[in-house]
């Protein structure tokens, strides 16, 4: 018996060596521990700064960006509505320039008008005086002869100015061209027809400078 017990604690004794961990082991276990968990400290420490500056970054672009666009965006603005300001500045002075030449030319027109009228109306009675020395004039007259051609070439000369004669007799009475001084019945006429022309009116471009004066039948 006692040899049976002596086996018996050995192989007791060698069953517990074998389930307890040598020291080496246990030292290596700790230290592979300790390296894993200095690791994952490490590795978390570098994924946390790595965000912060990303998050960092983040917020700092944006607001430099919108800044310098936004200073741009405001000086572009402000050119813009100065380039309008002068655009429509520029074009209402074009539009008072082109009023004021208009204008201008009407006046200078219309002056000039006035002006070549008050000259035909100085000139008209010369013409008649002409036209009544000429009437009782002798035929064959040298002096009669040289007279005609003179006024021949004043009414030439007023033709080429623009001053026409108005034309009356035989002609439906117009009181824009026509003034009656009286009236005479005569049935081989129309109504209110210029029977005869007592004095001769002329127009200059269109305007009357002096009315016909004349009688109108019926």
């Amino acid at each position: 018996m006692s040899e049976e017990k002596k086996v018996q604690e050995e192989m007791e004794k060698q069953e517990t060596v074998q389930e307890e961990p040598s020291e080496t082991e246990v030292k290596s276990e700790t230290e592979e521990k300790g390296t894993d968990d200095v690791d994952t400290s490490s590795d978390s420490a570098k994924t946390e700064e790595v965000q912060e500056n990303k998050e960092a970054s983040e917020n700092e672009a944006p607001k430099g960006k919108t800044s310098f666009f936004g200073k741009k965006k405001e000086k572009k603005d402000k050119k813009d509505q100065q380039i309008a300001d002068l655009t429509d500045r520029l074009q209402r002075t074009m539009a008072e320039f082109d009023n004021f030449r208009k204008r201008t030319e009407k006046e200078k027109a219309s002056m000039y008008i006035i002006g070549a009228k008050e000259i035909v109306e100085k000139i008209l009675p010369v013409v008649d005086n002409f036209e009544r020395g000429l009437a009782t004039a002798q035929e064959g007259d040298a002096f009669a002869d040289g007279m005609k051609m003179i006024y021949k070439q004043l009414m030439t000369t007023l033709d080429e100015l623009g001053v026409k004669p108005i034309e009356a007799v035989g002609q439906p009475f117009d009181p824009n061209y026509h003034n009656a001084v009286m009236h005479v019945e005569d049935e081989s006429l129309g109504e209110n027809v210029v029977a005869e022309e007592l004095q001769k009116g002329y127009t200059y471009k269109d305007f009357v400078i002096r009315h016909s004066m004349v009688k109108v039948a019926n």
